[in-house]
């Protein structure tokens, strides 16, 4: 357990077994499938950032529908991860077989439905519309994303602000969510919950600026899957964009043939040239902005425990290499 996860411990706990519970189902392989991503284990940040919002604005003192919140959070993710693994054909991820690779696809993808609509069983349960829109508009501003980066893949032409909309859209969106959802639950007044909200926006692209750049100098050990997977998928993600922009004109044509042809042939020599041209320093650069704008929103919010564990968190996001 990180350190800023003990400042919620006993939610934290409370809010796994939640989770085990709520996979329940008649369907043998719905539950075996659940239980084998839950045992997957994972950083579970986004759940973390409900129960970090709630307790900072004294929300447990009146109920435990933040643990319902936490836990719809991590559905609609685990969601997502499912449905991410077939579309991309990954094989590997937190270090073990995806459930693609140990089920197949269909069960994948149905077993992600499952999650989504258990999801939205639950927040119908908490019987807050406010929560259920903001929600609502995330889970489709996910899918937007997911079908954005699928348009986007083996285009090298692709921007960096294009880049940017799709990791807010597949990743910020649900940071985002998660603390304006917290915010809302436990009674924030207008400034409170915009600050909340931008705070899980800053933090959600900041995370996956780092999973970016950890993809070109990462090790699969630590990362739980394959470094240069977005390399192989044509992916053209902030350090390979940089690099063409900066780099010369035979360095941007390997990164772009890579690029339109998928694969890992030429990961080594585009290792060497992200390095090169501070494609890899000026991601995590960026990554260190968003940070630091995510600490900034924390000023909004009482100092205590809570609080002080969002900003080690944002320093955790940023610094970690898995």
């Amino acid at each position: 357990m990180l350190p800023f996860h003990k400042a919620v411990e006993g939610d934290f706990s409370a809010v796994n077994q939640l989770i085990i519970d709520q996979l329940h189902s008649d369907v043998d392989l719905v539950e075996n499938i659940g239980h084998y991503l839950v045992e997957a284990g994972g950083k579970r940040l986004r759940p973390l950032l409900v129960l970090l919002t709630a307790n900072a604005l004294g929300y447990p003192n009146t109920g435990n529908k933040h643990l319902d919140l936490a836990a719809i959070i991590e559905f609609i993710h685990t969601a997502t991860l499912l449905h991410d693994d077939v579309v991309d054909i990954s094989s590997m991820r937190r270090g073990r077989l995806t459930a693609n690779a140990k089920w197949g696809n269909a069960p994948s993808v149905l077993v992600g439905d499952f999650l989504y609509s258990r999801a939205f069983q639950m927040m119908v349960a908490i019987g807050n519309m406010d929560i259920m829109q903001i929600l609502s508009d995330a889970t489709n501003t996910i899918s937007e994303g997911e079908v954005q980066q699928l348009v986007n893949a083996k285009d090298p032409s692709v921007s960096e602000a294009n880049y940017l909309d799709v990791i807010y859209k597949k990743t910020g969106a649900l940071f985002e969510a998660a603390c304006e959802t917290g915010a809302i639950l436990s009674g924030a007044n207008d400034t409170q919950r915009n600050a909340l909200k931008r705070y899980g926006y800053h933090i959600g692209l900041a995370f996956q600026l780092v999973d970016d750049a950890l993809d070109y100098e990462g090790n699969a050990a630590a990362l739980g899957k394959n470094v240069g997977d977005d390399l192989a998928e044509g992916k053209p993600t902030l350090p390979l964009i940089y690099a063409m922009r900066e780099g010369t004109s035979e360095q941007a044509e390997i990164i772009a043939n890579a690029i339109r042809n998928g694969g890992i042939d030429q990961l080594e020599s585009i290792v060497n040239i992200v390095r090169e041209t501070g494609a890899l320093q000026y991601t995590t650069d960026s990554a260190h902005e968003q940070a630091d704008l995510a600490i900034a929103q924390l000023d909004h919010l009482p100092e205590n425990p809570f609080t002080k564990a969002m900003i080690e968190l944002a320093k955790f996001s940023i610094g970690r290499n898995y």
